[in-house]
């Protein structure tokens, strides 16, 4: 019976499983984006982003508050929350998704595509973006941009101001994971 439990211990406790993930995450990742406009250029940043790598699934999630951006203006900041996004009814944008063809064991530097779904105001699109992934002494880091469409996430701009704001956005990002430890 006692050779039992400690093989059954031996087992569980030392022959790796595939149930366990290994997972990097940040909680400082930057997110920042760029309108150009006739009058007045909009940017902003963001450097409060949550993101989650499953390295084994080779999944991905992020998280972020809206009303962190961080504008040049106040002014910007109060349109962007209050006539645009809506912070108030929508406080959060995420990323859900899978790499393609990504290797967490290779050193140095891949280009990947990560496919999923970003979510603002409520309003799911499908994107496919293409990522730099550098692994430097276990530790990731993730670059890359993309642009999003107005548009596409029923962003109301009055008629008046439309000319002043551009109708695609330049988004780019850098996250750099750590070992998740609970």
């Amino acid at each position: 019976m006692n050779k039992i439990l400690i093989q059954l211990f031996f087992l569980l406790n030392f022959v790796p499983s595939d149930s366990i993930s290994e997972q990097v995450i940040t909680r400082q990742g930057q997110v920042s984006f760029f309108s150009y406009t006739s009058v007045e250029n909009i940017e902003a940043k963001n450097n409060q982003v949550l993101s989650i790598i499953d390295l084994s699934k080779q999944e991905i999630a992020i998280s972020m508050l809206m009303n962190a951006f961080v504008f040049k203006k106040s002014l910007m900041h109060e349109h962007f929350n209050e006539s645009y996004i809506e912070s108030d009814l929508y406080p959060k944008a995420t990323f859900k998704g899978n790499f393609i063809d990504f290797d967490p064991n290779i050193e140095g530097s891949q280009t990947k595509f990560v496919k999923g779904t970003l979510t603002i105001r409520n309003i799911s699109k499908e994107m496919e973006i293409k990522t730099n992934i550098e692994k430097i002494d276990g530790k990731f880091i993730i670059t890359g941009d993309f642009e999003l469409t107005v548009k596409d996430f029923e962003i109301k701009i009055p008629p008046i101001l439309r000319p002043n704001i551009a109708k695609v956005i330049s988004v780019t990002f850098r996250f750099e994971y750590q070992p998740y430890e609970e």
